[in-house]
């Protein structure tokens, strides 16, 4: 004898990812990428002043100080550290590491390339002249 199956409610197409705390964290560093690019536009204006001469160089340069700029930064910077974060916290799961029979720690894959950044951030800091 056939058992009718259960209703199963078909999840809503716009707010699929409100229903679980993962999904919510996997949205959130996908919408880092709105500002990534975001900051990406703003860099290749300034790459198209640069080109046209030194007055619209230092228009564009005086236009990153004004509060609007400075929020974009501060909005970028958030999202990068918070992407970066959230993407070497997966890595061990994404990329496992076997020495032999064992694999390597989660901490130690993470941990290395967290030095990695760090390294990457002090050589570019140190040909920037700030260091």
């Amino acid at each position: 004898m056939n058992q009718p199956r259960p209703y199963v409610r078909e999840p809503s197409r716009t707010t699929w990812y409100l229903t679980h705390r993962r999904y919510m964290q996997h949205m959130a560093q996908e919408l880092t990428s709105v500002f990534i690019g975001a900051y990406a536009l703003l860099m290749l204006w300034g790459l198209r002043a640069l080109a046209a001469g030194e007055e619209s160089w230092q228009t564009f340069l005086a236009s990153l100080g004004s509060p609007l700029a400075l929020l974009l930064q501060w909005l970028v910077l958030a999202a990068t550290l918070y992407h970066t974060v959230s993407w070497f916290a997966v890595t061990p799961k994404a990329m496992p590491v076997q020495l032999g029979e064992r694999f390597v720690p989660g901490f130690l894959i993470a941990g290395a390339h967290y030095l990695a950044w760090i390294v990457a951030s002090l050589i570019i800091l140190y040909f920037a002249g700030v260091l």
